[in-house]
């Protein structure tokens, strides 16, 4: 099997780091909203993914997060007039629903954004102190060029 590797610009053999375990994770939903088509092709190209190598033999660790804090979750609890918390629950129950209907399995490990705020707040000043990222009123940019 071949991979985009995207640091190489090229397809390349897959070669696990630490056979035979192999660990996928995909940056999952932001949950503000009813899932829609983009949401079910992700999901579903990884959860083949992940059956491809189970298939072949591999441990896979399959993990997905849930953005649970952003601007549009917030939004949309204003306009449902309910805490942000709640718009959380009802679209995170509502994706796995979908998900469940599609066939889609469930990943091993699904963290939240809020569980892991340190260790985000670390990699974004990793990224700004290596000149990757830049910040305009306190908002931060990733540069185009790195």
């Amino acid at each position: 099997m071949k991979i985009f590797n995207t640091l190489t610009n090229q397809k390349e053999p897959f070669v696990p780091i630490a056979p035979p375990r192999v660990g996928v994770y995909v940056c999952g939903v932001t949950v503000y909203d009813e899932c829609h088509l983009g949401h079910a092709r992700s999901a579903i190209v990884f959860d083949v993914l992940r059956r491809y190598l189970g298939y072949r033999g591999y441990d896979v660790t399959y993990v997905k997060n849930y953005t649970d804090v952003d601007d549009k979750i917030i939004n949309r609890a204003a306009e449902e007039g309910i805490p942000w918390e709640g718009v959380v629950e009802k679209y995170m129950q509502a994706y796995a629903r979908d998900m469940k209907r599609l066939g889609v399995g469930t990943p091993d490990v699904e963290p939240r954004a809020t569980e892991h705020m340190p260790e985000i707040l670390e990699m974004i000043r990793t990224i700004l102190d290596k000149g990757f990222a830049y910040q305009v009123d306190g908002d931060v940019y990733y540069r185009v060029s790195a």
